[in-house]
C-alpha cells in the first residue's frame, strides 16, 4: 500500500500538484536505500537536490574589471565636440543667409510701395497746380 501511495505522489509531483509536505514525503522515501527498481530514476531526481546542497566551490572566482582606454575616450569626445560646433555653425550661417534673403525681399516690396506712393504724390501735386491755374482763370467772388 505504501508503494501505491508513493506512485500516486510521483504522478502528482510530475503534474506539479503536490504540496510541500507531500514533496518531503517523497524525498524521505527516496533517501532510503531500499527503493524499488522501477522508481530508481526518481531516486536520482530527489537525491540530486539533497546532494547538490552539499557541493561547495573551492576555486576562487576572479572578476576582471573592464578598463577603458582614456585616450580613445578623449579623442571620441573631442571629435563629437568638433562635429557639434561645426553643425551649430552651419545652422547659424544658414539662418543668417535666410534672414538676409528675407531682408532683401522686404526691401524690394517696400521700394515698390514707395515708388507707387511717389507716383501718387506727383499726381496730387499736378492736381494742386491745376486747381491753382483754374482759380486764376476763374476768379471767384466770395
Amino acid at each position: 500500500m505504501e508503494l501505491f501511495k508513493i506512485e500516486k505522489l510521483i504522478e502528482k509531483y510530475l503534474n506539479a500538484e503536490t504540496t510541500l509536505q507531500e514533496e518531503k514525503v517523497l524525498k524521505k522515501f527516496f533517501l532510503q536505500d531500499d527503493s524499488p527498481i522501477h522508481l530508481k530514476e526518481y531516486k536520482y531526481l530527489f537525491n540530486y537536490f539533497s546532494n547538490s546542497k552539499l557541493e561547495r566551490v573551492s576555486k576562487s572566482i576572479t572578476l576582471s574589471k573592464k578598463q577603458y582606454n582614456l585616450r580613445w575616450l578623449s579623442i571620441a569626445a573631442a571629435l563629437i565636440l568638433m562635429i557639434s560646433i561645426y553643425t551649430i555653425h552651419q545652422n547659424n550661417v544658414r539662418e543668417k543667409e535666410e534672414a538676409r534673403l528675407a531682408f532683401m525681399e522686404t526691401q524690394k516690396a517696400l521700394n515698390l510701395i514707395s515708388y507707387n506712393l511717389n507716383k501718387g504724390t506727383k499726381a496730387v501735386a499736378q492736381l494742386k497746380t491745376f486747381e491753382n491755374t483754374q482759380n486764376r482763370i476763374f476768379i471767384t467772388n466770395k
